[in-house]
């Protein structure tokens, strides 16, 4: 399957992601009665709604997309190049539609697809969702109203790694860490991004992780297709 794809023709993309509000008190009385039932499974039950909160960035529905990191090649045969590019602005909306931009600008051909790590899972649904919420009309390669799997344009590094076992879950911090890709979680992971937006408000901090995510994928299929791993002199940061 991967010898079919041509490596210029995939964006490699990962999100970064916070709850809508940084407090649980910020959000609406009907909101907070709507979190606490959709978490109700999730929680423990000494754990409260408010307690809770800090993980609501997971949840389209009650997070938001603070930075989107894509990396494309833009040579692979000869002179290889890896470029990278991060869209991020404190109204989501523009951040969103600059990454639709994009997409439709140079992502949109018939052979062109997307990679995450646990992209079909995260990534790819986080994303339109968000830009449903935000009133913007779907590109074509996150609309998949009416499409056939083979017809969706979307590879998952985690469901490669599977190999059809779907109960098996290999985060990205295990898989480069096994597979020996210098590791993307060298200052924050996952767990802190709310911490460093909303307290320490860095948002050059989690730019930089999040492109050190998005590389880390590019590095996984690179290894999948047994290929020589990126180096530094052939990765380019587009600012």
């Amino acid at each position: 399957m991967l010898e079919k794809i041509t490596p210029e023709n995939i964006l490699f993309l990962d999100i970064e992601t916070v709850p809508e509000m940084e407090n649980f008190e910020n959000l609406s009385a009907k909101k907070q009665e709507l979190f606490t039932q959709k978490t109700a499974y999730q929680r423990k039950e000494e754990i409260t709604p408010k307690e809770f909160y800090e993980r609501a960035g997971i949840w389209a529905e009650f997070g938001k997309i603070v930075c989107i990191s894509v990396g494309f090649f833009s040579s692979y045969t000869k002179n290889r190049t890896f470029r990278t590019k991060s869209f991020y602005d404190k109204d989501e909306k523009i951040l969103l539609q600059n990454f639709k931009n994009l997409l439709e600008e140079h992502f949109s051909g018939k052979n062109h697809v997307l990679c995450a790590h646990n992209g079909k899972e995260f990534d790819f649904p986080y994303i339109a969702r968000r830009m449903i919420i935000n009133q913007i009309k779907l590109p074509k390669k996150l609309n998949l109203f009416g499409k056939k799997p083979w017809e969706i344009p979307h590879l998952d590094t985690l469901e490669l790694w599977k190999f059809g076992d779907y109960k098996h879950y290999t985060s990205l911090s295990l898989l480069t860490e096994i597979l020996d890709i210098p590791s993307p979680k060298d200052d924050i992971d996952g767990s802190q991004v709310a911490q460093v937006y909303y307290q320490e408000k860095n948002i050059k901090r989690i730019v930089d992780y999040c492109e050190k995510d998005t590389i880390a994928v590019a590095q996984l299929l690179l290894r999948f297709k047994n290929d020589h791993l990126l180096t530094n002199d052939e990765i380019i940061v587009v600012k």
